[in-house]
């Protein structure tokens, strides 16, 4: 059983905007910057949390620390009541949108909406393979061959040849990179499978998906549709996991129109 910190870790990142609360929540290794480009079309409607989880960017990073889901939980949950949100809007991408979905499921009051980029129910031998690719390139090759190798699996290959500067910020961030919390997250990504919980979701669901996601196979996106009640779906072409990153103003776009429908339809409910 993983081991849960006593206490949770005060998270850094960005708060921007008034209005409907949205949570954007990164994947293992990355940090709350991911969003830079998606966050600035929000911000004129809404108020945009961006966190840096724990052990990436500039949140602690607790020795102890196994990088469970329970203490990801924890930890958001913490965010939330430091900042008096009594619940938000949760967007994730990647291992960030497994933490979303899992917030969602355990602590439904807490979510108004769940919208899932590049996620899935369950870790399949797909994702674990490109995991252990990842770990081993960087082991035995280093942090630059684990760079280029991460940048080819991660972006759509016609996105990266029009991006090379971006992939040079991104070899010069692997020399300075602490590995071992994303190393920590990933082995707690292995064990993650909530097909059995998902059907009894009741919140409003987007599910965003890259038809040319190497590391998430593309079929997730129709599985999750399929299997949350009322799920919505939408879907880029010519594009790969990092959504946010390559298509950050439809990103943006699809998640605002999102919320604004449930804020629309929650505004005109009756009261319970």
């Amino acid at each position: 059983m993983a081991v849960v910190s006593p206490s949770p870790v005060d998270l850094a990142g960005r708060d921007d905007g008034e209005g409907p609360t949205i949570v954007l929540l990164h994947g293992i290794g990355g940090n709350h910057t991911i969003w830079n480009e998606v966050i600035p079309d929000l911000v004129g409607s809404f108020r945009v949390l961006a966190p840096d989880l724990r052990g990436h960017g500039r949140s602690p990073a607790p020795p102890s620390s196994e990088y469970s889901y329970p203490e990801l939980e924890t930890d958001l949950l913490h965010l939330l009541d430091q900042k008096g949100i009594l619940s938000a809007h949760l967007v994730g991408v990647s291992g960030g949108a497994s933490l979303a979905l899992l917030l969602a499921l355990d602590h439904p009051s807490r979510v108004r909406s769940l919208t899932m980029v590049s996620g899935a129910a369950y870790c399949d031998s797909q994702t674990r393979s490109v995991a252990e690719r990842w770990a081993e390139v960087y082991s035995k090759e280093g942090p630059d061959a684990f760079a280029l190798r991460v940048l080819k699996d991660l972006y759509y290959p016609d996105w990266m040849e029009e991006h090379l500067d971006f992939a040079d910020k991104v070899r010069a961030e692997a020399q300075r990179m602490d590995i071992e919390p994303a190393v920590r997250w990933s082995r707690a990504m292995m064990k993650f499978d909530e097909r059995r919980r998902i059907a009894s979701l009741a919140l409003p669901t987007l599910i965003v998906q890259g038809m040319d996601d190497q590391v998430v196979d593309p079929s997730h996106g129709r599985i999750l549709r399929q299997s949350i009640p009322g799920a919505q779906i939408r879907i880029f072409a010519q594009t790969g996991h990092m959504i946010p990153v390559e298509r950050p103003h439809e990103t943006a776009d699809a998640i605002a129109r999102f919320v604004r429908e449930v804020e629309e339809k929650s505004a005109g409910a009756p009261p319970t």
